[in-house]
């Protein structure tokens, strides 16, 4: 019994992530303000605390919307300059 509560919770917990995640921005950012404003009237948090938590729930994970993120690297020219093409940088064992 104990093991099938258990098996339980975790997936109730992978089905919360799961809806979380894939659920649209400004619904996360509505129910993370939300959920925060409630810890904070229920005295768990402080106001700064409680502003942290929203801030945090309302992101959107990781990979998949770059142009919030800015963990990306500069994009890259189109067209590398003379000196980079194949075989003839400075760092190059090739030769021709």
């Amino acid at each position: 019994m104990t093991q099938q509560l258990i098996v339980g919770l975790i997936v109730a917990a992978a089905a919360f992530y799961a809806v979380w995640r894939w659920m649209p921005a400004g619904w996360r950012r509505s129910a993370a303000h939300k959920l925060a404003a409630g810890t904070h009237r229920a005295g768990l948090v402080d106001q700064e605390r409680a502003d942290q938590l929203a801030a945090s729930l309302a992101r959107t994970s990781g990979c998949g919307s770059c142009d919030s993120c800015g963990s990306c690297g500069p994009k890259t020219p189109a067209n590398p300059p003379e000196s980079e093409k194949a075989g003839q940088g400075p760092l190059s064992t090739h030769s021709r």
